[in-house]
């Protein structure tokens, strides 16, 4: 009997609000991180990446606005920078070495701590609810490939050509790639992955995130995105992470779950336990940065490159940021 009161506590915990939640929603989102120096970017295309944001942010915002839930809230802001081809994300994503599009998604819902994945997909528009219907139409995590695109196509997700996805800026930058058999992305964006975390009006946690990957990736390369406590985490009463930068060191330093970890077992706050990963990452090699948020909707951008694409809202306004010494 003792063993059933304990499950049953648990689970109220993870469905119940923190009590020290205020009540009131909260966003941020990010379009990858890189080199993102003042004066690297022209004034076109710095208003291009901030109007990209803030479509994001927008619809996202609706949804916590009309008390709709964190899940739902993560899921459209991620779709609409997965519809941006400025971001390697979705249209606009990254090619490999073979010349094709290869797209990896997470999300994560902190209330059950329930979580979907998909790698290597090549024909679903929105990776991201392809990623969603997986955590709540299978009983698997992470589906990869040939097999994730099936069960997309099972379960009725909207299908494209693999030419879709295609940019000629970015098969320019595989040409690139081939030429000199290095990476070649733009320096101002080196890092493309997309994410966003919320919390709702009920104080419930989620996070995503979705990416094209590395340009010139081999033999079926996967990166932090897809890995649930890598490049994705969330879970109520303590923190929702999305990453982004150098996959395997993200990978290799369990990125998102330790931010929720140091909070929650060492009683760091979410800037000390966001900055302190970020240089963990650092001490073997990685960069790159991650979208934080706490059980209060408080949110934190830490970061090692010189930029992060990012935004954030709360019904009281929302504002967006691009260089490191920048906003939030």
């Amino acid at each position: 009997m003792s063993k059933i009161i304990a499950a049953a506590a648990l689970a109220a915990s993870l469905t119940a609000a923190p009590a020290a939640f205020a009540g009131d929603w909260s966003l941020a989102i990010h379009g990858g991180a890189g080199v993102i120096n003042r004066g690297s970017l022209t004034p076109e295309k710095d208003a291009a990446y901030r109007a990209g944001l803030d479509e994001a942010l927008k619809a996202g915002s609706a949804v916590l606005d009309k008390g709709g839930s964190s899940l739902d809230a993560v899921e459209a802001a991620v779709k609409v920078l997965e519809d941006n081809p400025l971001f390697n994300a979705g249209r606009g994503a990254v090619f490999t070495a073979d010349g094709k599009n290869e797209l990896d998604a997470s999300i994560m819902d902190g209330a059950t701590l329930k979580a979907g994945a998909v790698a290597g997909v090549t024909r679903t528009k929105h990776p991201i609810s392809l990623a969603r219907t997986v955590m709540e139409k299978s009983p698997h995590v992470m589906l990869a490939r040939e097999g994730a695109d099936k069960f997309s196509l099972e379960q009725g997700l909207e299908q494209v050509d693999p030419s879709y996805f295609r940019t000629e800026e970015r098969w320019k930058q595989l040409e690139a790639w081939r030429a000199k058999q290095k990476a070649a992305l733009d320096p101002t964006h080196l890092y493309g992955t997309v994410g966003a975390v919320a919390i709702d009006a009920k104080g419930h946690l989620a996070a995503a995130t979705s990416t094209g990957g590395m340009v010139g990736k081999k033999w079926g390369r996967i990166g932090d995105s897809p890995i649930i406590g890598a490049g994705t985490y969330a879970q109520d009463g303590v923190c929702a992470v999305s990453a982004t930068g150098s996959g395997e060191y993200f990978i290799r330093t369990s990125a998102a779950h330790q931010v929720c970890a140091r909070i929650a077992w060492k009683g760091e706050d979410l800037k000390t336990a966001g900055d302190a990963t970020i240089k963990a990452i650092g001490d073997i090699g990685g960069d790159g940065g991650m979208i934080t948020m706490n059980a209060k909707g408080d949110v934190a951008f830490p970061m090692n490159s010189s930029g992060m694409y990012r935004g954030w809202a709360t019904a009281k306004g929302r504002g967006t940021a691009i260089y490191a010494d920048e906003g939030k």
